[in-house]
């Protein structure tokens, strides 16, 4: 079962569950954590205690009434939207807690086999697996390989292989074995499994605000308190202003009338949706199936600037393929390419097979080479850097055919007296440049030709980094390639810069870099050997195939175990800093406009005639038809306004590629200016209701 589960905004359950949830947050413990509401909270009681006073006092107004409920509403609005995002968030853990099954597991006490539940494992201890054994807990495989099934997880049904020793050693708990025998150390204790963190991310147990929400959250209180400021200030204000003129006191500054003018004021808007904005780019980021450990990772992937990828599986295909024999001088291509086909029919990596099929392709040849008298195959080692295969005639004779570097073939001829021909290192070099790789073939001291292995580019990785480029990233190929052939493959694939011949040491070396010149950093890796750089770096993603080292190393986990996805985080974090700011926006520009629909209808008494028409009368814009009619409909409006944007904070803004200026100009064009314009048209419509129906 995958994490991407049917968590529509418009699931009927979600929706109950999150009404449900708008009520119990009505706490005023949980309230308090976002002051802006805090306030309109302490509001609505104030408004509510008036109502409940004019009702024994025998002095009832529906309009206060009206305005208490909306200022409710407010509340319960905001309320909402972040128990939906929750919801969103607890629909998902809902469908993990199913995969987390109690199992028994095999364990083993020095020579010994006990069965054991699963809850009784802990760190360190060493359990058996089988074919269609259940994996209890997390752990890293230390013998033997198997295919495992990791649906439960990923969503994907194919098997994928976990084997001892390598950087595809890590297993996850309540994925199944299909197939051989593993033996796995246990990495987890009881509770702290990966599933069991993924349901606590997911649900946002563990969710802490992120420094730019806890800046924006001191912002927005500062507003407030501004505005708090004003509002008091304005009795003493119209009171001068009453005495002076001469006029009978104002009925238009009542306590609810002022809480009414305040709330309109100050940022309810975005003080309502930050935190569904926070949550919904974990659930945004969780739908692609990366799991991130907190949504500074989250915001940190929107702010990166500087890309770390891999050459290999990320960049290009990841198996590079035989696309043509180059022989030497004086030998046929197909004496060249027979040679190449036998000193690889033991070779079972993805270039050797290439190399047969290659062969098969353009002369035919088939199987009946695998029969050759007396055929020693030598395998490929680090050491020697080559491969082939030794073939003992009747009469004795022992032919030595090899393949592999330039550098190892050079010496083994030179080794049998041979020498390597100018024109062939010439071809090597060629090659190189092209980004191609050479491997030479040789029979005893004769260089008899080139293979030449390519890497595909991924086709769309030049446009994808030319969108990166876009943005302002700058994105750094990683390869153990020569610099000539990392050259190459840099410049096909539109990268701005390259690391040749690249250590673990160099990685970290070049993110330090980086770093203290003031760049944000993400990588992806896999391996134990990549572990220091996913923790230095300001975004690290950690395949969930590799291993445990990495996975706890790395602020994020991509399920998929897909390289690419890096290019996919950063462009989440980048919609969710975009879908703050513009809501931000929006949220201000509505305070602006709001401003001038409630402010004339209490003022419009001042200095008022007999006619009750005053030079203050010209200041009523929007001609609303009453002051009454004028703060309800703000107070409606502003209500009104935080539900209809819930989507859009849990969808996200639409985010397209571009520089940070002119995604800020956009902003202020589209959510700066609709903020303006919304709130006069939106008054205006509720106005004409109410006074219609008055």
């Amino acid at each position: 079962m995958s994490t991407k589960q049917n968590t529509s905004l418009f699931n009927q359950k979600l929706l109950v569950q999150a009404a449900i949830a708008s009520f119990i947050k009505l706490n005023p413990l949980t309230l308090i954590k976002n002051p802006v509401i805090f306030m309109v909270g302490i509001g609505s009681v104030l408004t509510t205690l008036t109502v409940i006073s004019g009702l024994f006092s025998g002095n009832f107004s529906s309009f206060n009434f009206q305005i208490a409920i909306w200022l409710w509403f407010t509340v319960l609005f905001a309320n909402f939207s972040e128990a939906i995002a929750e919801g969103r968030g607890k629909a998902q853990a809902e469908s993990l807690r199913k995969n987390r099954t109690q199992t028994l597991a095999r364990r083993l006490v020095g020579n010994r086999e006990e069965t054991v539940s699963a809850l009784e494992l802990r760190k360190g201890d060493v359990v058996i697996c089988e074919a269609g054994d259940v994996i209890p807990s997390d752990g890293e495989v230390v013998e033997g390989i198997a295919s495992v099934d990791e649906s439960a997880i990923t969503g994907e049904s194919a098997p994928v292989i976990r084997e001892s020793g390598g950087d595809r050693s890590a297993v996850t708990g309540g994925t199944k074995v299909i197939s051989d025998r593993i033996l796995i150390k246990i990495t987890s204790e009881p509770g702290d499994t990966f599933i069991d963190r993924m349901i606590a991310l997911v649900e946002g147990a563990k969710r802490q605000k992120t420094p730019n929400e806890i800046a924006l959250s001191i912002l927005l209180s500062g507003l407030s308190i501004i505005f708090l400021l004003a509002v008091v200030t304005l009795p003493a204000y119209f009171g001068y202003s009453l005495t002076a003129s001469g006029l009978p006191s104002s009925q238009n500054l009542t306590i609810p009338v002022l809480i009414a003018l305040l709330v309109c004021l100050i940022p309810t808007t975005i003080g309502g949706l930050l935190s569904a904005i926070g949550i919904s780019g974990m659930d945004r980021l969780l739908q692609r199936n990366v799991i991130a450990t907190s949504g500074r990772a989250v915001e940190a992937a929107g702010d990166v600037d500087v890309l770390l990828l891999d050459k290999t599986g990320t960049i290009t295909l990841g198996n590079r393929m035989a696309t043509e024999f180059f022989p030497s001088d004086g030998v046929r291509i197909a004496d060249m390419a027979h040679a190449a086909q036998l000193a690889s029919l033991s070779d079972e990596t993805p270039e050797g097979r290439s190399i047969v099929v290659l062969a098969k392709a353009k002369f035919g040849w088939r199987g009946h080479d695998i029969h050759q008298r007396n055929a020693v195959f030598i395998p490929f080692t680090a050491q020697t850097k080559m491969s082939g295969v030794d073939l003992t005639d009747v009469k004795g004779t022992v032919r030595q055919i090899r393949k592999g570097s330039a550098e190892a073939i050079r010496s083994f001829v030179q080794n049998s007296n041979g020498f390597f021909p100018k024109k062939m290192e010439e071809k090597v070099a060629e090659l190189a440049r092209m980004g191609a790789t050479p491997l030479v073939v040789a029979e005893d001291n004769q260089v008899l030709g080139i293979i030449q292995l390519k890497d595909i580019v991924k086709g769309g990785i030049k446009q994808r980094f030319a969108q990166l480029r876009t943005m302002g990233i700058r994105t750094v190929m990683i390869t153990g390639d020569n610099a000539l052939t990392a050259a190459a493959i840099a410049a096909e694939a539109g990268v701005d810069d390259f690391m040749a011949e690249a250590t673990p040491e160099d990685k970290l070396r070049r993110i330090r870099e980086e770093q203290a010149n003031g760049h944000l950093v993400g990588m992806i890796g896999d391996g134990t050997n990549d572990a220091p750089a996913l923790a230095q770096a300001d975004i690290g993603i950690a395949m969930n195939s590799g291993t445990q080292a990495a996975r706890e190393a790395g602020n994020m986990v991509d399920l998929d175990s897909n390289p690419t996805k890096l290019i996919e985080v950063v462009e989440v974090g980048k919609q969710l800093l975009m879908t703050r700011g513009a809501l931000t926006t929006f949220s201000i520009a509505n305070d602006v406009a709001k401003y001038f629909a409630i402010i004339p209808a209490i003022a419009i008494s001042l200095y008022a005639g007999k006619d009750g028409i005053g030079p203050l009368s010209a200041l009523n814009v929007m001609h609303l038809g009453s002051s009454e009619s004028a703060i309800l409909s703000a107070v409606i409006f502003n209500a009104l306004v935080i539900i209809l944007l819930v989507p859009l904070a849990l969808k996200g803004v639409r985010y397209k590629p571009m520089s940070a200026n002119n995604a800020l100009m956009q902003n202020l064009l589209i959510y700066g200016l609709g903020g303006i314009i919304a709130p006069f048209v939106g008054i205006k419509i509720i106005d004409v209701v109410i006074n219609l129906f008055a």
